[in-house]
Parts: structure tokens; C-alpha cells; sequence
């Protein structure tokens, strides 16, 4: 197997190692394999893929869109490293507003799978990074949500000062103020 996955301290939120081939040119490795993943709990139903390119101290997020056009994340960074968080927003959970954070980078190989019902965010470590991202849903601004980067209910440690955000993200609301419709479903045994 190419992939060794490894549920974090919010059991949802998957942290999935990439097997990387490296010789003298560079490397090989297989970023998705459907098969894989599905035997390992995470949905077949990715139906867009986003880039993004963003420079040392910025800090993107935490965003989440909502139903009926929720989306799960696979984040894969291919230059460059950043610290993902991934928020748990889902009212009722046992984790509600916890969080897990991640480092990935290009030379990492590491994936993180944040599903349906998390507010996503990073920020960038290294001079440059380029961020992937597999999402189970097609954008909908209408649908479009997040929750302020530095809420303190939430207390995330990020890495950096002063991070450098968007006018949007800078106007987000805390979690309690948040536009938020996912609830907390128990899994049966």
C-alpha cells in the first residue's frame, strides 16, 4: 500500500503518509488512490480540485461551506509547508469547537482529510507554498461560511505573529456567532 493513514485526535480528521519515490531526478508518489482511501473510511465523491499560491505568514480560513453543498477536503501541499487546522463545527459533537493541526509540506509527503461539518484554515510556514485541495462539492458562494481565525473559544496555537489575512476572513464571526447548520451524528458500531 502507497498510503498509511492515521486518524488524529478528532478521530474524523485523517492524517494520510504518502509512499515517495526519490532518486537522483526528483520524486514519484501517488497523491490519491480511490481504492485506497475507501478502505480506509473516506469517501469516493471528490468533484472539484482547488490550487491556491500563497506567500510566508499568510493565513487562510477557517472556512466551510454548507448544506446542501458541504464539502469534505483532501489537502495536499506540493511546494513549500503550512499548518492546517481543521475545526470541528458540528453541534452536538464531543468535540465541538476542538481542534487538530498538521504540518504538511512538499517534503513531508503527508495529506490531511477533513470531512463535512470542520472549518478548514492554514498558514503558510515556508517563503512560497502551493496548496491542492480535493473537495467533495462545487463551490457555492451563497453557501459560503467561516469562522474567525483567532476565535478564543476555539484557542488555536498557530505558529506565526501577526499573520497576514483577507478583508473577508478579517470579518469573520466567532464559532458562536457562525452561520452553521451541521449537526453531530453519531456513527453506529
Amino acid at each position: 500500500m502507497a498510503f498509511k493513514f492515521r486518524r488524529l485526535d478528532i478521530a474524523d480528521v485523517v492524517l494520510i503518509e504518502a509512499q515517495a519515490f526519490k532518486d537522483q531526478r526528483g520524486l514519484f508518489m501517488e497523491s490519491y488512490k480511490q481504492s485506497d482511501f475507501s478502505k480506509n473510511g473516506i469517501p469516493d465523491i471528490f468533484v472539484q480540485d482547488n490550487y491556491s499560491h500563497s506567500l510566508r505568514k499568510v493565513l487562510r480560513g477557517l472556512h466551510y461551506q454548507k448544506h446542501p453543498k458541504d464539502q469534505a477536503k483532501l489537502i495536499t501541499v506540493l511546494r513549500g509547508e503550512i499548518f492546517d487546522v481543521a475545526v470541528d463545527i458540528r453541534r452536538g459533537s464531543p468535540t465541538y469547537a476542538r481542534w487538530v493541526g498538521q504540518v504538511l509540506s512538499a517534503e513531508n509527503c503527508c495529506l490531511l482529510y477533513i470531512p463535512v461539518g470542520f472549518a478548514h484554515g492554514f498558514c503558510v510556514l515556508s517563503e512560497e507554498a502551493d496548496v491542492h485541495y480535493k473537495v467533495t462539492a462545487e463551490y457555492a458562494p451563497e453557501l459560503d461560511g467561516g469562522v474567525t481565525w483567532d476565535d478564543p473559544e476555539i484557542g488555536i496555537r498557530w505558529p506565526i505573529e501577526h499573520p497576514r489575512v483577507s478583508p473577508k476572513d478579517a470579518e469573520l464571526p466567532p464559532l458562536r456567532l457562525a452561520d452553521n447548520d451541521f449537526l453531530y451524528q453519531a456513527k453506529c458500531p
